[in-house]
């Protein structure tokens, strides 16, 4: 047998895990650094309440995904917002059954987002109907139609996200929509920041593919392979939250043979002859070596490379590898017994609040970007939703920047304060708060980015090392491309090809040509 050792817990690292131990002839050993598994997908308790952090929807256009999710957890379908459901949260109470192990299903749920700008809701993507243009006003309106229309004539070379942007919705729609949510998200300008970013997050969306998709809609002719993936309307969810999916992965790795070691930090990969002979892994407070014949690393690139030792690291690749950056992570799950804005849309909703998913907070004024509305992800992740909303109010930081050094009461109170400052909520209406903060959340596409290819070439030096997942790769994919680059390296493993072209390549094609076979 040969022994694998996969680096963290997360869907790329759980799915590489899953696929090598369906094959006996390998011994698969999992190493996370926290006391979870799911990663930034897991699902966190809190006094009965369940929170998603940063809203994880199961959607792929590749099919072998789909069925990957569908084997693991079947599809429910729509729960219907009535008083049924309410007697089955009973089971969410403390000292009862667990209810993961009686219902691991995935259920069918609406798609809303939108967009708060002006104490206004606007569609997200924006929309052309007739309430986006009355929320505008008439002379907006008329600047937009302008200002588009100077693109279909005028492309900009694009060199940013600035030029990607501008090019599929106009200069003033991107001011509007786009520049300072995106200044407030990242730390920079969108002038700043690499069009890759735009390309791998985005990739088809613009004022054509939304009048493309309305088209559609009208002729009901619409294929969800050919919908871009920011217009879908329906989403697969597992009913107590995404870490439910990953946790039942766990299980599956571990019924198959694998092991899953948790509060086990890798510290360092020990290089020999151009390849890694051993990972050194951090277990209370003491050192320990663990040998293998593979690696696949799901850990932040810029710590791996840091992280290696036995032989010299080209002081460039160094450079790179340590100029890579990342944006931290906090949310604020924030509980009330009822929300100011008032559900104006004809969807109908448990106790009738407002449907929607999450909402993106446009306001410069303050520093949140979103919330998410846990009741309408599922109605599962909140103890009593029938008199409760349970939201989750998301920050990105810097590790040790004033925000994320600030204990939980601060925090957790400018949190509040934000929410009832945009007009969501009334601050006597919070009934509990809680915090949690999550490092290295997000891979950012400037400073060494660009130089990213010398980096991924030095580490393709090394036979036995595949590089997977969101950080592994600093790469913003999403669960479903975390989840190919595993599939690929697994296949890559068990048919003995020594390119990782395949791994590398997953989700940097502009459009979404992988729609048929992500």
């Amino acid at each position: 047998m040969k022994k694998v050792i996969v680096i963290g817990a997360g869907p790329a690292g759980l799915t590489a895990a899953n696929e090598l131990t369906k094959n006996k002839d390998y011994e698969v050993i999992v190493l996370e650094e926290s006391n979870d598994v799911g990663g930034i997908s897991k699902t966190v308790r809190y006094n009965g309440n369940r929170m998603d952090i940063g809203g994880h929807r199961f959607f792929s256009k590749n099919e072998m995904i789909s069925n990957y999710w569908k084997t693991i957890m079947p599809i429910q379908g729509h729960d219907s917002i009535d008083d049924k459901i309410l007697s089955r949260e009973k089971k969410l109470v403390s000292g009862g059954p667990d209810p993961e192990t009686e219902d691991r299903v995935m259920l069918l749920r609406n798609r809303v987002s939108r967009i708060y700008y002006l104490h206004k809701f606007f569609d997200y993507p924006i929309s052309m109907k007739k309430q986006t243009f009355t929320n505008m006003g008439l002379k907006r309106t008329i600047q937009a139609g302008f200002s588009y229309l100077k693109t279909i004539f005028y492309k900009r070379k694009e060199n940013s996200l600035e030029d990607f942007y501008i090019n599929r919705f106009g200069k003033v729609l991107y001011n509007m929509f786009f520049e300072k949510y995106t200044e407030k998200l990242w730390g920079r300008h969108p002038s700043q920041i690499s069009a890759d970013w735009g390309a791998q997050r985005v990739k088809g969306l613009s004022i054509k593919a939304v009048l493309k998709d309305m088209i559609s809609k009208k002729r009901k002719k619409k294929d969800a392979t050919e919908t871009e993936t920011s217009l879908i309307e329906e989403f697969w969810y597992p009913k107590y939250g995404p870490g439910q999916f990953w946790e039942t992965l766990a299980s599956n790795v571990e019924n198959n043979g694998g092991k899953i070691l948790k509060n086990h930090k890798v510290v360092n990969l020990v290089m020999e002859n151009d390849k890694i002979s051993s990972v050194i892994c951090n277990v209370n407070g003491e050192n320990v070596e663990m040998k293998a014949d593979i690696f696949i690393s799901s850990m932040p690139v810029k710590d791996l490379v840091s992280g290696l030792k036995g032989q010299n690291v080209p002081a460039d690749i160094l450079e790179i590898a340590q100029g890579l950056p990342y944006l931290d992570f906090q949310t604020v799950g924030v509980l009330v017994n009822k929300l100011k804005i008032k559900n104006e849309t004809e969807l109908k909703t448990l106790s009738n609040i407002v449907p929607d998913c999450w909402v993106y907070v446009q306001d410069p004024d303050v520093k949140m970007l979103r919330f998410q509305i846990f009741n309408n992800w599922s109605p599962y992740l909140v103890k009593d939703p029938e008199h409760t909303v349970w939201m989750g109010l998301e920050y990105t930081c810097l590790e040790n920047d004033e925000y994320w050094n600030m204990d939980d009461k601060e925090f957790t109170e400018l949190a509040v304060s934000e929410l009832a400052k945009i007009g969501i909520i009334d601050k006597e209406d919070v009934l509990d708060t809680h915090r949690e903060k999550i490092k290295k959340a997000y891979p950012a596409y400037f400073d060494t980015y660009d130089r990213i290819d010398e980096l991924v070439q030095y580490l393709n030096k090394f036979e036995n090392l595949y590089c997977i997942g969101r950080n592994g790769q600093h790469r913003y994919n999403n669960m479903d491309h975390s989840m190919l680059t595993a599939i690929e390296a697994v296949n890559n493993i068990t048919n003995g090809i020594t390119s990782k072209d395949n791994v590398w390549s997953v989700n940097t094609e502009k459009t979404y040509h992988e729609a048929k076979s992500k």
